[in-house]
């Protein structure tokens, strides 16, 4: 049990629910969409946190998506000093953002999961008949 939550995941926790508040209420960019942020793994070294997000109802606009990397690619050094001043870390690790795809994936996977039911309903809906 007491291995089962690492430093590093319990950082990349505090760090995911600070970045969260910082992109909502104090980056100002108009760019910048209703970002949530998904998850930050941490390297063992604290060199970088990689940082997931998505965009809320944007997921299939493709030039949204660029404007929203661009800003928060943008306000990189913003976000980084104001997280050493709220979380206490020797070393801050350099943020590197990357749009989650799972979210997409995840409802694209369930349209095909209930596509492949309703074929299989009529096709054996055909056959009893």
């Amino acid at each position: 049990m007491a291995g089962e939550f690492s430093r590093t995941s319990r950082i990349g926790d505090q760090l995911q629910k600070e970045l969260a508040k910082l992109i909502q209420f104090e980056v100002k960019d108009p760019r910048l969409g209703l970002v949530t942020v998904n998850e930050v793994r941490v390297a063992k070294d604290l060199g970088y946190a990689d940082v997931y997000y998505t965009v809320l109802g944007k997921d299939d606009q493709p030039e949204v998506l660029a404007e929203n990397q661009e800003a928060l690619e943008s306000s990189k050094g913003f976000l980084r000093r104001r997280l050493s001043q709220e979380v206490k870390l020797r070393v801050m690790p350099l943020l590197r953002f990357h749009y989650d795809q799972s979210v997409v994936n995840g409802t694209r996977m369930s349209a095909l999961i209930d596509e492949a039911i309703r074929d299989d309903q009529t096709k054996h809906g055909n056959e009893d008949e």
